[in-house]
């Protein structure tokens, strides 16, 4: 029994010390390969594109202008972020509301561009910068009726990339358009699409106000993109991003869109920074309602351009009633008495957007010509604009 376990104990020993050189000769005759090669599953080292060189990336002409377009312009693309308060009517407590959206920088002084209802309302507004640096901001001005705004910041001159303004004359349905923006909260986000079409409208922020010649795109817009630049694709600024048509209410991209065009921005931004509201011509009208042939004049504002020309609005008068044995008085408008509207300088006016949209081409201190059907005959009354305050 014991030579039997020292003769298993000498071939086990052996076996090992032949085994170990077996190997060792192996390493030695292929240069230490096998050694290598031992050191990774061999079903790894067989796999091409372990062994292949990675290739540099070749881009489309398409996805080069995205790529350029995105790199240069999404410094100049800001985060705002807003704080307001909301009254609780049965508690009487401030409940603070959080708000977000998107802006561009416009200059070297920290002048921003954005929607008037991402600001709107707000006690706190601040700017998330390309960088990750914040700043408070405060608004220079706003102007409610073609949803538009300018606020500052107070950032060094280095960390501000001012875009670029482009012309939106000359869209076509069809061209490409980029679109960057805060969806969500997710900063600088590029979405690519179409003008989808030109010339829609808008309801603005103010009763009556429509926003003309909007831009409808396709461009992927949800909650938070409201202000963000639309570029064309040199990286000009060809609009603001404004509106998605959404029944559902989730503000979610639907693949309608709508921008205000930059032609609409050239012309009030200048003025929101210089005087912090848009010099509008008013023409001291103050309520209408479309009738079968015009716009009939409720109320004209006192000392105001229309009355100082001599339209009447609506007018309550006194009469009396008998009721058994007595004679009751009682007040009620005279919808005759008004004067209806029926064209300015030629142009037929059908409803207030008509009368404003011809107002607004005009400057205070202008006189315009309107059209007005008084006791069933027709005249011409000439009145100078006012200032809208």
């Amino acid at each position: 029994m014991k030579d039997s376990l020292k003769t298993q104990f000498v071939l086990c020993l052996v076996s090992a010390v032949f085994g170990a050189g077996f190997v060792a000769w192996l390493i030695y005759q292929n240069d230490g390969t096998f050694a290598k090669n031992v050191s990774k599953p061999n079903s790894l080292v067989s796999m091409p594109f372990l062994q292949d060189a990675v290739p540099s990336p070749v881009y489309s002409s398409d996805e080069t202008t995205n790529i350029d377009v995105y790199e240069t312009v999404n410094k100049s693309v800001v985060n705002i972020s807003t704080r307001s308060y909301s009254r609780d009517p049965l508690f009487l407590t401030a409940e603070p509301q959080e708000g977000s959206g998107s802006g561009s920088v416009l200059d070297k002084s920290g002048h921003i561009l954005t929607n008037y209802h991402v600001i709107e309302g707000a006690s706190y507004v601040s700017v998330t910068l390309f960088d990750g640096s914040q700043f408070n901001a405060e608004i220079v001005g706003a102007d409610p009726e073609n949803d538009t705004a300018v606020i500052k910041v107070a950032a060094p001159e280095g960390q501000l990339f001012p875009v670029k303004f482009g012309d939106s004359s000359s869209l076509r349905v069809g061209q490409k358009i980029l679109a960057i923006g805060n969806p969500f909260g997710l900063e600088r986000t590029l979405s690519v699409g179409i003008v989808s079409a030109l010339n829609r409208t808008l309801p603005g922020r103010v009763r009556g106000y429509v926003i003309k010649d909007v831009i409808q795109i396709d461009a992927a817009l949800n909650r938070g993109n409201s202000g963000g630049p639309l570029l064309n694709n040199q990286g000009l600024l060809i609009g603001m991003n404004t509106a998605i048509a959404n029944p559902s209410g989730s503000g979610e991209n639907t693949g309608v869109g709508f921008s205000i065009p930059v032609n609409t921005l050239r012309s009030v931004v200048p003025q929101l920074i210089k005087f912090g509201k848009v010099i509008r011509p008013d023409v001291g009208i103050v309520h209408t309602t479309p009738i079968r042939g015009g716009l009939r004049v409720n109320m004209v504002a006192p000392d105001g351009p229309a009355a100082k020309a001599g339209l009447r609005g609506i007018r309550v008068v006194r009469k009396q009633a008998r009721q058994g044995r007595y004679i009751l008085e009682y007040e009620t408008p005279d919808y005759d008495y008004a004067d209806i509207i029926v064209a300015a300088d030629g142009q037929k006016v059908k409803s207030y957007s008509d009368l404003r949209e011809y107002v607004d081409v005009h400057k205070p201190g202008d006189t315009i010509q309107l059209s007005i059907v008084r006791d069933g005959k027709q005249f011409e009354v000439a009145i100078v604009l006012g200032v809208v305050e």
